[in-house]
């Protein structure tokens, strides 16, 4: 077992340590409910994709737990189903995770199962030609899907193909069709490795049982260390750029408008993000909701995402509207936005965003699973185990000058925006 390290005071005080190999865990005991939390959580999410192979790590997801050099599928399966505990395995741009909820007397056998699948999967073509069919099924779905288009076609517009943040994370449907057993196993032996893992557990256990039982799961795993994933420059746009796609079966339209922005750990983040709950978030979606929504009636949703990473991620719109009233609601996101560039917020605005971001701390943090996903999400970026504590002085010390700055960066006049739907220029 390498290094130990704990939170002092008040807040969640978590204790982490790093094992000889890299793996590092978190361990975080309540006493709630005789129940724990457990999240694997892999830096090897989407942007490790081949360049010619979009999908892989996605596609990997889907099959991971579907067999292991020990175990076969039907034996994991009836090990989850026999307990009753769930089981989510997902992929972002940057992480690969396995998440599930457990009884605290099972914990030291489901920590063993999903460490299997993380380190050993077998990946039996039977039950990858089935778990292929299905994310082609998705994808499908997602090609008849006017709000996903408009968001996909976004990012390709924001960052271009040839950016990690500009392809799809799902991949193509041809492309997915071609993939096959050896490229996923070797997309596995490139990327996964105890350097990349962290492991948090939060529930009903002894941080010494958490440990110990990590040490003995993870501690002989060895693998080389992944090169370091080189993200290609953001090149921002400098003049507004639209793109229309046509899908007339449709009965609503999905406009997706945006911007990229900053990285989240830089300094100016605390104000960003209040900036955009202030701007689509806070209560029925901020001032685009009190507008396009609530006084003019003419939106179906309309919110805004602030989606930083890594690399610099983006601010996007999203709005669902009649087709009849989509040039009045770009006009009213232009309107919006310039108001916000020219006069940036109010003090009451921003001590309502800050409020409402503090106060929903306490309700995020409720459950196991909640605290686990908020320690991982720290462990990602580096900002200690006392985040939890320092976080509202965070947010507390951003002033309305910080906010006007950030709010420099929406001009409308650089805007990208797509309308995908039963929408057309003419």
């Amino acid at each position: 077992m390498g290094q130990t390290a704990s939170s002092a005071g008040t807040g969640l005080a978590p204790t982490r340590s790093t094992l000889d190999n890299g793996v590092v865990v978190i361990a975080k005991e309540t006493r709630k409910t005789p129940a724990a939390a457990i999240n694997l959580s892999v830096r090897a999410g989407a942007v490790c994709d081949p360049d010619a192979a979009a999908g892989t790590t996605y596609l990997l997801s889907r099959v991971i737990d579907r067999g292991t050099a020990t175990r076969s599928a039907e034996e994991i399966a009836e090990e989850i189903d026999s307990r009753g505990i769930s089981l989510t395995i997902s992929v972002t741009r940057h992480t690969f995770s396995i998440v599930s909820s457990c009884l605290a007397r099972d914990f030291e056998t489901i920590l063993a199962l999903l460490g299997d699948v993380l380190m050993s999967p077998a990946i039996p073509e039977q039950e990858l030609a089935v778990r292929k069919g299905e994310a082609v099924t998705i994808l499908r779905q997602e090609e008849d899907n006017p709000g996903i288009r408009a968001s996909e076609a976004l990012m390709a517009m924001l960052y271009g193909e040839q950016h990690p943040y500009g392809r799809r994370v799902k991949g193509t449907v041809q492309g997915v069709e071609l993939l096959t057993r050896e490229q996923l196993l070797q997309q596995h032996a490139a990327r996964f490795a105890p350097s990349e893992l962290s492991v948090v557990v939060v529930g009903d256990v002894e941080v010494p049982r958490v440990f110990d039982r990590a040490s003995r799961v993870f501690g002989s795993w060895r693998a080389t260390v992944p090169p370091p994933i080189n993200l290609p420059p953001v090149h921002r746009a400098t003049e507004r750029r639209r793109r229309i796609i046509p899908m007339m079966n449709k009965a609503q339209a999905d406009i997706a408008y945006g911007f990229t922005t900053i990285t989240r750990t830089d300094p100016s983040y605390f104000a960003f993000w209040l900036m955009n709950v202030a701007l689509g978030q806070y209560a029925l979606g901020g001032r685009l909701g009190h507008n396009i929504r609530e006084r003019q009636g003419m939106a179906y949703y309309v919110s805004s995402l602030l989606d930083v990473s890594i690399g610099e991620g983006p601010l996007n719109i999203r709005a669902g509207v009649s087709p009849a009233n989509v040039d009045r609601a770009i006009a009213a996101i232009d309107d919006e936005l310039t108001r916000l560039k020219r006069d940036g917020l109010t003090a009451k605005e921003l001590n309502e965003s800050r409020q409402f971001l503090i106060g929903s701390m306490p309700r995020a943090l409720e459950a196991n699973a909640g605290i686990a996903s908020f320690l991982q999400t720290a462990q990602f970026f580096g900002l200690g185990l006392d985040y939890d504590r320092r976080l509202p002085s965070l947010l507390a010390a951003v002033t309305l000058d910080d906010i006007h700055r950030a709010a420099e960066m929406l001009d409308p006049e650089r805007a990208t925006l797509v309308v995908a739907g039963p929408y057309s220029d003419s």
